[in-house]
């Protein structure tokens, strides 16, 4: 009978091959299709200009009423997130299963740089996570602006596309980079226990 640990090293040596040769590579050429079909007009009714009712705020100053009611989100971005979120929750959990493959394989004088390499991923999409969040509050100062200068285009522009496609790209480059450490150090890791 081995021992645990030599059956949570095949696992893990396991689990790292199939990150290395199926889930990275499908995941630097998945965002490329997803993009491209993303084309997403933004509808942002531009309204007439309001009638000069005017409101009057808490702060006394007046401002125009728009008469262009609930806009809705996009909902080929909102599909691209749903679709998104999740894989970057995976590739966090991949990150970490990259860091404790490397702690178990590599000799300690040699895991350091490349540890701190994975870190430097994980954080980044982590970051990609708060992005996401901040994504929506973005898009909903865009379109209130978008309506209010109704002649700035370049707004509703910046809406409908940039953010979304810039998180997927950098999703693309983390599994790219991933892969660069995991294949350049394989042959840094200890003979297998099993």
């Amino acid at each position: 009978a081995k021992p645990c640990g030599g059956c949570l090293s095949r696992e893990a040596h396991t689990q790292v091959y199939e990150l290395l040769y199926r889930f990275l590579p499908q995941k630097i050429i998945y965002p490329h299709s997803c993009l491209t079909s993303l084309r997403a007009p933004l509808d942002i009714p531009i309204p007439e200009p309001p009638p000069k009712d005017e409101v009057e705020t808490e702060r006394q100053e007046k401002k125009e009423v728009l008469e262009c009611g609930f806009l809705p989100g996009n909902e080929k971005v909102l599909s691209l997130l749903a679709m998104v979120k999740p894989e970057v929750w995976i590739l966090k959990e991949k990150c970490i299963l990259v860091i404790t493959w490397i702690q178990h394989l590599i000799p300690k004088t040699e895991d350091e740089k490349v540890l701190e390499r994975v870190n430097a991923v994980k954080t980044k999409v982590q970051a990609v996570q708060t992005t996401i969040s901040k994504y929506f509050s973005e898009h909903g100062d865009a379109v209130a602006k978008a309506s209010k200068e109704t002649h700035v285009m370049d707004y509703q522009a910046l809406t409908a596309y940039g953010e979304v496609k810039a998180r997927v790209l950098d999703l693309k480059a983390f599994c790219a980079e991933l892969y660069h450490i995991i294949s350049t150090n394989l042959e840094k890791t200890k003979p297998s226990v099993y």
